[in-house]
């Protein structure tokens, strides 16, 4: 199956340069190219697109709106957004998190790293890039000020089971399905159960909203170092 990709960033020198790479990948295919948010949505759905790759900063409708937009539309739930930002930590990241995007990448990341991301946020995986993997969306959230937990999310983790809750944590802290199964001595397929049941009663698009979730809720505390 090929996964069709969205290019939503304001420098057409760079999505010339993401065409390139996404179309050298077998598998993959651009299916359009957007200069502005608004764009990226109406395209989004035109192109049936599976994943979009979102610049942050882009003129009119931005990337954390536009990314508010999809993940607000029940047409487009299938829809995964991997924001791309000019730096590694920036004060946008948590934003898009919580509207809905499953992760992001420096522009500087290698090419692998982006192919990677697309293929995993298709297969609805959280993607954080290696430098922010563990403890930067907890960083984010603790500048944000969310460290007080929020009593709504924590009444919300009523409904996890003791090993969903458990299962909960290790994804919060960054660990793969894999990671988590030989932490846990289950198997990675039971692993993957309790995340989409967590997923379904928490109402979580994919991992990385999860993950802001077990912080928010203050089932993981975020760390100030």
């Amino acid at each position: 199956m090929t996964i069709r990709v969205l290019l939503a960033d304001d420098q057409a020198l760079l999505r010339s340069a993401f065409r390139v790479l996404v179309e050298s990948e077998p598998g993959m295919a651009v299916v359009g190219e957007a200069s502005d948010g608004a764009e990226a949505v109406r395209l989004a759905k035109e192109r049936d697109a599976d994943v979009v790759l979102m610049d942050i900063r882009m003129p009119g409708t931005d990337g954390l709106a536009a990314t508010r937009m999809i993940g607000a539309d029940p047409d487009l739930a299938r829809v995964r957004v991997v924001i791309l930002t000019t730096f590694e930590v920036d004060d946008y990241v948590v934003e898009a998190l919580r509207a809905g995007a499953s992760g992001f990448l420096g522009k500087g990341s290698e090419p692998e790293e982006l192919l990677a991301a697309i293929r995993l946020a298709a297969d609805g995986e959280a993607l954080l890039s290696p430098a922010a993997t563990k403890g930067l969306i907890a960083r984010f959230l603790a500048q944000a000020g969310t460290a007080v937990p929020d009593p709504v999310r924590l009444a919300r983790l009523d409904a996890l089971t003791g090993r969903e809750r458990e299962v909960l944590v290790q994804v919060a802290g960054g660990l793969s399905n894999d990671e988590i199964a030989e932490r846990l001595e289950v198997s990675p397929l039971t692993v993957k159960t309790h995340v989409n049941r967590a997923m379904a009663k928490l109402g979580a698009r994919d991992r990385a909203q999860l993950v802001v979730i077990a912080y928010e809720s203050g089932l993981v505390r975020p760390r100030t170092e």
